[in-house]
């Protein structure tokens, strides 16, 4: 009798022991790899990174981890309770701008460290933008310090005579002036260039850790960065972890000990892991439990607005795709709202432009509300227009293609609707092409596929962060799709610094792509997550993932 009931309470030991492992909220241990005491948060980061280079940065799976490893010169701080913001100092303490708006001048804080306690420097800054700009780089995002005098020329140089290619480098105009001075040049007044300048091709790298080791970025052992947290452990399509970096500038602000990041590309999966306590904020979330969640009013559910919208790429190098008659037959026979409402079932609202709503255009109104619809949904005159593209290119029918997409469930059901919908509609008969994140990406700078399916999160909160992805420099355009006129107005736009006539360049830009339809618009994404409701801090800014560094575990 007593060694039963020894037998017992030791089970029932052990299911209390294993049910704590697994609580919500995580309680007090060690953080992985490094000596902080505290709580550590867990959250999924969907798919393995490419690199977490800030020169070689492609998507959101690599951006996320990211930004909680580097800073740059500025930062976002939360202002407000709706993902609202200001721009604030974060490695640069002050900054002067000359009159014309065309040189910045940043002052560096005193006593910045890198995670393995080397000084930051402004010349790491200037290392790091020239080396993002190196056309050998091959960075993707390069094109985001063409803001910059000479960048342009430097990274699309075909140079190979390496002194040929260092006279132009030199030529970019950003200097070290002394250790704690970096001052910069513009081609044209850039209105949002103090909130561009906290994005990630702007962080700094350690220049001796570069160029002592070009791999450093790939293995937690010789990582090293200069923000909230630094990498402890990459276990690779597995997961991350990191502890704080008690180098940070701002290093008594955060209160986590560190993040556990996950890599389960199924939402339906992790939203179990969440359910389960083995996460503490779940996002994406699939598209039925976010229906679910939002009739329930559940207490650990947020939706908040986001800068984004969900697309598909043509790709126009291809028959019949290369017919823009063919194009729009295609975005006018889905219908958005089914999608929508039966599917996503966040709120988000069909997308019929390229731009979303949440940028101001002048006299304070939204952009996207001034530009209004491109396009209608018609299913007759879709019909119509596809049987006039398929004529033009000299073909009886549409010939069977895939729509490639990457591995979320809410990405496989949103491409069998409008597999669906295309057959229904118009008669034409589509595959589905199921393949990793990082897969989809690299066939997409290939033109390696029929339709793609696309997302973009906004960069910053202006609309030029859609617009110039789609000129014909852009190593994000991906659809093959060129147009001397729309590289004019965003030429324009960019040139000049008085807020009408930017927003009019903007504004004639995205109809002569609309007019063109190189992408299919589909919606305009809200952000829906789960987040445990002992934890606070998780600032949401509508053009990036939940940010985590000031999350506090209760």
């Amino acid at each position: 009798m007593k060694k039963s009931f020894s037998i017992m309470l030791s089970l029932v030991l052990l299911l209390m022991l294993a049910l704590t492992g697994c609580g919500g909220g995580n309680g007090e241990k060690k953080a992985a790899g490094g000596n902080t005491e505290g709580k550590v948060m867990r959250v999924n980061n969907s798919s393995e990174p490419g690199s977490l280079h800030p020169a070689k940065l492609q998507g959101t799976h690599e951006s996320w981890p990211l930004r909680h490893l580097f800073v740059g010169l500025t930062m976002k701080e939360p202002k407000g309770d709706n993902g609202e913001f200001e721009v604030v100092g974060a490695m640069a303490e002050k900054w002067d701008s000359s009159e014309d708006k065309k040189t910045y001048t940043f002052h560096l804080r005193n006593g910045l460290k890198w995670s393995n306690g080397d000084p930051l420097t402004a010349e790491d800054f200037e290392f790091a933008w020239k080396y993002a700009l190196n056309p050998n780089t091959a960075s993707d995002y390069a094109y985001q310090l063409y803001y910059i005098q000479g960048a342009e020329e430097y990274n699309s140089s075909k140079e190979k005579d390496p002194a040929k290619l260092k006279a132009l480098e030199d030529k970019v105009a950003v200097k070290a002036k002394d250790e704690k001075t970096l001052e910069v040049r513009l081609v044209n007044p850039t209105p949002y260039f103090l909130e561009l300048v906290s994005f990630y091709t702007y962080y700094p790298v350690n220049k001796k850790v570069q160029e002592q080791n070009k791999d450093w970025a790939n293995d937690a052992k010789t990582f090293v960065s200069n923000g909230p947290f630094k990498l402890t452990e990459w276990k690779h399509k597995e997961g991350l972890k990191m502890v704080k970096n008690e180098n940070y500038f701002q290093k008594d602000r955060i209160k986590l000990a560190g993040i556990d990041w996950a890599m389960v590309e199924d939402e339906n999966t992790a939203w179990q892991m969440y359910r389960s306590g083995q996460l503490d904020l779940s996002y994406p979330l699939p598209g039925d439990v976010v229906g679910q969640l939002k009739g329930q009013n559940a207490p650990d559910f947020k939706i908040v607005p986001e800068y984004a919208t969900y697309f598909y790429r043509f790709n126009t190098q291809k028959k019949p795709f290369t017919n823009v008659k063919v194009r729009k037959a295609l975005a006018m026979a889905i219908e958005r709202k089914t999608i929508t409402e039966n599917i996503t079932q966040g709120g988000q609202k069909p997308a019929f432009a390229l731009v979303a709503e949440g940028s101001e255009d002048t006299n304070g109104k939204d952009f996207r509300k001034v530009g209004g619809d491109y396009f209608k949904e018609d299913i007759a005159e879709a019909k119509k227009l596809l049987a006039e593209g398929l004529k033009e290119e000299g073909m009886d029918k549409m010939p069977k293609f895939n729509i490639m997409y990457n591995n979320l469930d809410l990405h496989k059901r949103i491409a069998e609707a409008i597999q669906e919908m295309w057959r229904n509609n118009l008669g034409i008969e589509v595959g589905l092409e199921n393949v990793e994140f990082q897969v989809k990406i690299d066939r997409e700078h290939k033109l390696d596929y029929d339709v793609s399916r696309a997302g973009w999160i906004a960069d910053f909160i202006d609309p030029m962060t859609f617009m110039d992805m789609f000129t014909s420099v852009s190593t994000q355009n991906d659809t093959g799709w060129k147009s001397k006129s729309y590289d004019a107005e965003i030429n324009k736009a960019k040139q000049s610094s008085d807020a009408k006539v930017r927003m009019e360049a903007m504004h004639k830009a995205e109809d002569i792509i609309m007019k063109d339809m190189p992408i299919m618009p589909i919606y305009f994404y809200t952000k829906a997550y789960t987040l445990k409701e002992n934890i606070t801090g998780v600032f949401t800014p509508p053009d990036e993932y939940p940010e985590l560094k000031y999350a506090e575990i209760k």
